[in-house]
């Protein structure tokens, strides 16, 4: 087998193949990587916590004791059935280890491998896709196209319909890891229990932030250098009673997020790539305009922006101006330094 993909993926987890010996499930979707690992597992064993069935290791038992892979592959069940090995937080130290075990397997147990955010170079994804008798599967967020699906399902299963405004708001609020997801979704239907459908006012209270939505919206507003529109957003912060403090931290770690990507772009990466390995990641709904603001900043500029922003967290405290105005102000100050970069 090679990389399963598409809809592919859903028939692989749920009806393994008879000859698939081990899957390797990896990315930077953590929650999506437990998630499918788990639906894969209970094709075989349907009791996640059954001892007697399912063999719980890590990468550190694994180097430690090589052979542990073979004996468990190897160990009959008490009770019969089929036995799985769950390897968590595999790395490339394990690849040598699986690529012996997949020319010579033991047993009939089904290998179930977790790994982290693999690049298609990593010594373990080359061994897994390069044997007959395994299988890769990645993980990514969830993209803005699928969310509306990943909600509706959610909802559906709890007996919840979503009306179209609340689907779209839900979505927006939601991607980064499927099991923040999850638990998100779970909370909303808790929420909502006893309802036939959930409303916008439903996801609010449980999803939304409308402050912090608000201050995103300044935020990325002076970022771009659109001064009419963090004009806007600063009024409805304002009318909203929005601390001004709060406001010029959020903007410290938004531009020290940017001035970090912008150090990987100054060494060669793309922006695509440096906003990759942000953690937290970007929001995918902000993910457009953080590209943007990433190609008008430089460096220095940056640097003068956090600079700024130091300054008006202290005055906001020590001094007699509304604290409102002094981070307005150095809001729209960072605003014109973003004009200057426009291309």
């Amino acid at each position: 087998m090679t990389e399963v993909k598409g809809a592919s993926i859903e028939r692989t987890l749920t009806r393994p193949p008879k000859d698939l010996v081990a899957a390797l499930i990896f990315g930077p979707d953590q929650g999506l990587v437990r998630e499918r690992a788990e639906t894969l597992i209970q094709s075989i064993v349907p009791d996640l916590k059954d001892p007697f069935l399912i063999a719980d290791l890590d990468d550190g038992v694994l180097t430690a004791d090589p052979a542990r892979l073979f004996d468990e592959a190897a160990a009959i069940a008490m009770l019969g059935g089929r036995r799985v090995v769950r390897v968590r937080g595999a790395g490339n130290s394990l690849a040598k280890l699986f690529e012996e075990f997949l020319d010579e397997p033991a047993g009939d147990a089904l290998i179930v491998v977790e790994g982290g955010d693999l690049s298609k170079s990593a010594a373990i994804r080359r061994v897994f896709e390069a044997a007959y008798n395994a299988a890769s599967i990645a993980c990514y967020g969830d993209t803005a196209r699928d969310l509306p699906d990943v909600v509706r399902s959610a909802l559906k299963a709890e007996g919840l319909a979503i009306t179209p405004d609340a689907l779209d708001y839900a979505a927006s609020r939601l991607g980064s890891d499927r099991g923040v997801t999850r638990r998100e979704l779970e909370k909303l239907a808790l929420y909502a229990h006893g309802q036939k459908q959930v409303t916008l006012d439903d996801v609010r209270a449980v999803l939304g932030d409308e402050a912090e939505v608000r201050s995103e919206e300044a935020l990325d507003a002076a970022g771009e250098g659109e001064l009419k529109r963090l004009d806007v957003a600063l009024e409805r912060l304002w009318l909203a009673a929005s601390s001004p403090v709060g406001m010029v931290r959020m903007a410290m770690s938004h531009f020290q997020k940017l001035a970090l990507a912008r150090a990987e772009m100054d060494k060669g990466e793309t922006a695509d790539g440096a906003m990759r390995k942000l953690r937290p990641p970007v929001h995918f709904m902000r993910q457009a305009s953080f590209k943007l603001q990433l190609n008008n900043w430089d460096s220095p500029r940056l640097a003068d922006a956090l600079d700024l922003l130091l300054e008006t967290e202290a005055l906001c405290k020590t001094t007699g101006v509304t604290p409102e105005t002094v981070t307005a102000r150095a809001l729209f100050n960072i605003a014109a330094l973003a004009r200057q970069g426009r291309r």
